[in-house]
């Protein structure tokens, strides 16, 4: 009997979770630890866990994404054991399970701990892992190029950096295999070096110089072919054989754009394991749509992210904002244009002629003779103007059309060459097209999200994974229809606010997204702030730095300079991560600093961020109760059930102190029992009362998550308010607070001061209904023929409210007088 079949608690675990709650698992919180957090995941309501990549990888590796073996669970992570440990725990209180799995690329920073790698560089073509790998032989008659040295191999062995040791070749920390024969007749490391199947060069060729495909551009990950079934098979044996017996429910495919033939690759997973669940971490552009035909049940949930983030923004601090920013980058001679797809076209372009380049060149000697003179310059700016992440041909052959159009308006020179390599890019059989499809987002993630992110500083909430930052904010009807469609299209697509890839934390942004409601004052303190800290010199960088600080206050100084360091050589503006510039980057720390050890400074920031944070708290509750009631699989980020002010990774990736959300949820519980209410404030207990509630209110009641349906709102603040109904729990969330609270001359709070609200009401179907987050009845009377519930009392003591219907008393038709757990009103 399988695991799967032997479950107990509430019942078999249904093929799409109701939420998940995603799990960072690593050599510090092995799968063991996983399982004692289970019935605290439990209580707070959680229908599966959702864990990070479980298969061995580098030592010491913190986020798993550099697999280095495909047959087991990592020992360091728990191990086989660990894996059925946890499984257990979670079915049997009724959970499931479901694994980030990595089939793009593997680690091979220590090619001693990969044993493919190892063969590959030991054997070169001849190795039986040799076809796994995606490596151009004939660029270097039969070698791999691996960019380690700081020098020329000559040097090094002159050096005795580079030597003989224990029967392998070594360059300090760095091991790798002889091939056999090679060292027989006693030469020394040169020409030893020169006899491999592999060629060690200087680490700054790998730009233009690689001939094995990476993922994006990080050397140390290289990617795989899992478009061959030999190697889909080795690769997925462990994989699959986790959905056969029971123990996962689930998976997460990171970067499928990374693959050659994505749509195939998920049918093929899909036919391995019946069918299970599956999401992809598939990053779509504006009003982008998911593939119809992929064998997914949705994404990864940026797309909801960006749509949250926006409905919150006011769209009258556009103007303002930009004025800023306009202003940052002349005083301080920053050139560049501050149109968003303008940039992004300096950016991608780039990365294409830097770090890519060696793609581009690749993608130029796949073409067929003869090849146009300038294929490799029209090639980066196709691959520039690219206006998603990738295409998947033979559909989505009009992206490839729109590049062209507009690398012909930037590059009129290059019409013809871009004339002649269309065809060919455009044919889905040919290797090139494939490989340019595998390109494009390869240029698109590191322009954008690791560049353009960095120097676009308006406002940083909008510079977050999945998001267009020249989409400012989006309108309560917009996002209405955004969502409509997201329910009657991709059901089962996870929705999420935090992730580990996540620029900043979700409370952070919540708190910068108030901005955009004071513009001018914000303007204002970011002036006293750098004239009391002083400038780095870089205006808009200024900015970013002061956002972040604002965002994620109270801040550790250790995570302020480390974010500090990553933005900085990120934007590539005024440093570098290749060339960093020392002067730039002491301005840079000593302005974190000044925030830390300047009375006048940390005063300034410290008033500042007590002003803001009330409102930044009803943001943040409005945030959260949206996502998590909106069509889709709700996860939740570890931790972020509490205030989530983290920034970058690995910010993001810091421990969660399980126990503290464990005591708090038992006295949250008990309190709510005894009629108390958590306030909203430092501690984060009100946002672990919306999420336990609404987690609790899905897992439960089902039936209440069928449907999507604006509600209207009426009344003089109607602006201020988003509400819809799921099927019978009617979601109410405060926006622009600020502007709330201005209506009545009230200073910056959580929820709305008396008489903000005035006669605005929100109109529902009618009938009694309990806020899960009070307790208090609302609606019924004879005042309420209409359906009209008053915002001022509904948002008494929140921004946010869950209305479900009123149960029936025990002694009436359809009453229980012992409702089991799990039904009921979710208090």
């Amino acid at each position: 009997m399988t695991r799967a079949a032997g479950r107990v608690g509430r019942g078999p675990t249904a093929r799409a979770p109701r939420s998940t709650y995603r799990l960072q698992i690593r050599p510090s919180f092995d799968l063991h630890d996983a399982a004692s957090a289970v019935d605290y995941l439990d209580a707070l309501g959680v229908d599966w866990l959702y864990l990070s990549p479980i298969l061995p990888s580098r030592a010491g590796s913190d986020h798993g994404y550099d697999v280095v073996a495909h047959d087991r669970v990592d020992p360091a992570r728990g191990g086989e054991v660990g894996l059925a440990t946890v499984a257990d725990a979670a079915h049997d209180a009724g959970l499931g399970v479901l694994v980030d799995i990595v089939p793009n690329h593997v680690g091979v920073a220590d090619a001693s701990q990969n044993v493919w790698w190892w063969s590959l560089l030991q054997h070169g073509p001849d190795s039986p892992h040799a076809d796994a790998f995606d490596v151009d032989w004939g660029l270097t008659g039969g070698k791999v190029r691996l960019p380690v040295l700081g020098g020329t191999a000559e040097d090094a062995a002159d050096a005795g950096d580079l030597r003989l040791e224990h029967g392998e070749l070594r360059y300090f920390e760095h091991r790798f295999p002889l091939a056999p024969g090679s060292a027989d007749d006693g030469a020394d490391a040169r020409a030893v070096h020169a006899r491999q199947h592999y060629e060690l060069v200087h680490w700054q060729r790998a730009d233009a110089e690689l001939n094995y495909r990476r993922f994006f551009a990080v050397n140390e990950l290289a990617g795989i072919r899992v478009e061959l079934p030999d190697v889909f098979d080795a690769t997925h044996e462990a994989i699959v054989g986790w959905i056969r017996d029971g123990l996962v429910d689930g998976l997460r495919v990171d970067h499928p754009d990374g693959l050659a033939r994505p749509g195939a690759y998920l049918r093929r997973l899909a036919q391995a394991t019946g069918g299970a669940y599956v999401l992809v971490e598939k990053i779509l552009e504006g009003d982008e749509p998911l593939p119809p035909h992929w064998r997914t049940d949705g994404t990864t949930g940026y797309d909801a992210l960006a749509d949250v983030d926006r409905v919150l923004v006011d769209p009258d601090g556009e103007a303002g904002l930009d004025a800023l920013d306009a202003r940052l980058r002349a005083e301080t001679g920053i050139a560049g244009p501050t149109d968003w797809h303008e940039l992004i076209h300096g950016t991608k372009r780039g990365i294409a002629d830097g770090i890519l380049r060696s793609e581009v060149l690749r993608l130029e000697r796949m073409l067929p003779e003869p090849r146009p003179a300038a294929a490799a310059d029209a090639l980066a700016e196709l691959l520039t103007c690219f206006p998603v992440y990738r295409s998947y041909l033979p559909a989505g052959a009009e992206h490839l059309e729109a590049a062209a159009r507009l690398a012909r308006e930037h590059r009129p020179d290059l019409s013809a060459t871009i004339d002649a390599l269309l065809p060919v890019l455009g044919d889905a059989g040919h290797p090139a097209a494939v490989r340019f499809q595998q390109t494009s987002g390869m240029v698109m993630a590191k322009g954008v999200e690791d560049t353009a992110f960095y120097r676009f500083t308006r406002l940083g909430s909008l510079t977050e994974v999945g998001g267009d930052p020249s989409e400012f904010s989006v309108s309560v009807g917009r996002f209405h229809e955004r969502q409509i469609r997201r329910h009657a299209e991709w059901p089962h697509s996870m929705t999420t606010l935090s992730t580990h890839d996540t620029k900043r934390g979700e409370d952070v942004r919540a708190r910068l997204d108030v901005l955009a409601e004071i513009p001018e004052r914000w303007s204002i303190e970011l002036d006293g702030l750098r004239s009391t800290a002083g400038s780095t010199g870089d205006g808009p960088f200024d900015a970013l730095l002061w956002q972040a600080l604002v965002g994620a206050w109270p801040i550790e100084r250790e995570r302020a300079h480390a974010y500090a360091d990553k933005a900085a050589r990120e934007a590539s503006v005024s440093t570098t991560w290749t060339a960093p510039d020392a002067a730039f980057e002491a301005r840079m720390h000593a302005v974190v600093d000044r925030a830390y050890d300047d009375p006048a400074v940390r005063e300034r920031i410290e008033a500042f961020v007590a002003w803001l944070a009330p409102a930044g708290w009803s943001n943040s509750l409005s945030a959260k109760l949206l996502q998590l009631t909106m069509p889709g699989v709700p996860d939740v980020y570890q931790g972020s059930e509490l205030w989530e002010t983290s920034l970058v990774d690995p910010d993001n990736r810091r421990a969660v102190d399980f126990g503290l959300r464990r005591r708090m949820l038992a006295d949250l519980d008990d309190d709510v029992r005894r009629g108390g209410l958590p306030a909203t404030g430092a501690t984060g207990a009100a946002k672990l009362l919306v999420t336990s509630r609404a987690l609790r209110a899905r897992r439960d009641h089902p039936e209440w998550f069928t449907r999507y349906r604006p509600l209207e709102v009426v009344g003089d603040a109607a602006r201020h308010a988003i509400a819809f109904d799921r099927g019978g729990a009617v979601t109410v969330a405060t926006r622009l607070p600020l502007g709330l609270a201005a209506r009545v001359g009230g200073a910056p709070s959580a929820s709305a001061p008396d008489g903000a609200w005035g006669d605005t009401a929100v109109l529902t179907a009618g009938g009694p209904v309990v806020d899960l987050l009070t307790g208090r009845r609302h609606g019924g009377g004879p005042a309420d023929g209409d359906g009209g519930l008053a915002l001022a009392e509904v948002l008494a003591n929140y921004p946010v409210a869950l209305l479900v219907p009123e149960a029936p008393a025990p002694d009436a038709p359809g009453g229980h007088a012992d409702r089991p757990r799990g039904e009921g009103v979710a208090r």
